[in-house]
C-alpha cells in the first residue's frame, strides 16, 4: 500500500501561525476559528491540509501575505535559536569554568589531605619507636625482672604496637602514592621465593581463624622485573585481606602462573564472603568500606587494597577482580618477564 506523504511546504516549521496573523490584525479571531474549522473538516477527508491553504481558499488572505507573514516568523525563530544558542555557549562556558575551578580545589584538598596523613604518619613514628624499645627491654628483663602475667601484658601490647607500626607505614606510603612520589626500585625478582614466603608468614594468622592458606608455585617459572619489597607487601596485602573475609573453614590460595611468553600473573583466590558485582570498584578507594559495620567487625583502615592497586599500576599493570557473593574473590594481575 502506498503511503501518501505530505509536501514540505515552510509553514510546517511555523508553529501558532494563526496567533501570529490574528495578531498582525490581518485577521480576526472570528476568522481565525473558521479556518480551523474549515481544516479539521478538510483533513477529516484525509487531506493533508494545512492552515495557510484553508486560509487563501476562504478568501482571507492571498499568496503574498501568508508568504510575507511566514517568512517573517522564520526570521524571528532563527534570530531567537542564534540568541539561545550564544546563551547556551556562555552558559557552558561557565559551567566548564565552575567545573575547573572546582576540580582544582579538588586537587588542592587532596593534596593537603596527603600532606596532613604524611606529616601524623611521622610525627607518630618517632613516640612509636620509643614506644616499641621499651616493650622489648622490659620483656627481655633489661630494666628488672617481671612476671608471667606481667610479660603477657607487655607482649600483648608489642603486637599492639607492630600492627599500629603497620599502620603508620601503610598511611606513609599512600601520602607519597598521592603525591607522586612513589619510589620504584626495579630489579629481576623471584615471585615464586615471594609467594611461598608470604603464605608462610600468613600461616599463623590463617591458623588463628580457621582457615587454609596455600601456595601453588610451579617450577621455572621466569624472573619478573618489578620492585620486590612492593610486591612482595602487595601479595602479603591480598593474602591477609583474603583471611580477613574467609569464615572458619574456607581457604586461601595464592598462586603464579605463566601468560604466555612474556607475562607472569599472581593470583589470591578465598572462599570468603565475595563482594556484591555493582560494589567491585569500590573495594580500591581509599578509607572506604562496603559496609560501616565490617569497619568494626574486620577491622582495617580502607587503605590496603587502595595501595596493592597504585604499586601494581606503578608497574605497568592492572589490578583485576573477579567475585561471586557468598562465594568468594580473586584478586589478579600480570607482571612482565624480565629481559636478560
Amino acid at each position: 500500500m502506498t503511503q501518501n506523504i505530505p509536501k514540505l511546504t515552510p509553514e510546517m516549521l511555523i508553529p501558532r501561525l494563526g496567533d501570529s496573523i490574528v495578531q498582525k490584525g490581518l485577521i480576526s479571531e472570528d476568522d481565525l476559528r473558521k479556518a480551523l474549522a474549515y481544516q479539521e473538516e478538510q483533513m477529516y477527508k484525509g487531506e493533508h491540509y494545512l492552515l495557510g491553504q484553508a486560509l487563501m481558499d476562504l478568501k482571507m488572505l492571498d499568496q503574498a501575505t501568508l508568504d510575507q507573514v511566514i517568512t517573517e516568523q522564520i526570521l524571528q525563530l532563527r534570530s531567537a535559536l542564534q540568541a539561545s544558542n550564544r546563551n547556551l555557549e556562555q552558559r557552558v562556558k561557565e559551567r566548564t569554568a565552575d567545573l575547573n575551578e572546582a576540580l582544582q580545589r579538588l586537587s588542592e584538598l587532596n593534596q593537603m589531605k596527603a600532606n596532613f596523613v604524611a606529616s601524623i604518619s611521622h610525627e607518630l613514628r618517632t613516640p612509636l619507636t620509643h614506644l616499641k624499645g621499651y616493650l622489648e627491654l622490659l620483656i627481655a628483663e633489661s630494666l628488672g625482672s617481671i612476671s608471667d602475667e606481667q610479660r603477657r601484658a607487655l607482649q600483648v601490647s608489642q603486637r599492639a604496637a607492630i600492627k599500629l607500626e603497620s599502620i603508620i607505614e601503610d598511611l606513609i606510603m599512600f601520602s607519597l602514592a598521592s603525591r607522586g612520589e612513589m619510589s620504584m626500585k626495579l630489579d629481576h625478582v623471584d615471585l615464586g621465593a615471594i609467594i611461598t614466603q608470604a603464605a608462610r608468614s600468613a600461616l599463623n594468622k590463617a591458623e588463628v581463624r580457621g582457615v587454609q592458606v596455600y601456595a601453588v608455585v610451579p617450577e621455572n617459572i621466569p624472573l619478573v622485573q618489578a620492585d620486590a619489597e612492593k610486591i612482595g607487601w602487595v601479595v602479603n596485602q591480598l593474602l591477609d585481606n583474603g583471611i580477613k573475609f574467609t569464615p572458619s573453614g574456607g581457604t586461601v590460595v595464592v598462586t603464579l602462573k605463566e601468560e604466555g611468553q612474556h607475562l607472569v600473573q599472581i593470583s589470591v583466590t578465598d572462599t570468603g564472603i565475595g563482594i556484591p558485582h555493582s560494589r567491585l570498584k569500590e573495594i580500591f578507594e581509599p578509607f572506604h568500606q562496603l559496609d560501616a559495620s565490617s569497619t568494626r567487625h574486620y577491622g582495617g583502615t580502607g587503605l590496603g587494597l587502595s595501595l596493592v592497586r597504585q604499586i601494581v599500576e606503578a608497574h605497568g599493570s592492572l589490578m583485576d577482580v573477579q567475585s561471586v557473593e557468598g562465594k568468594g574473590t580473586t584478586l589478579k594481575f600480570p607482571l612482565m618477564v624480565a629481559n636478560d
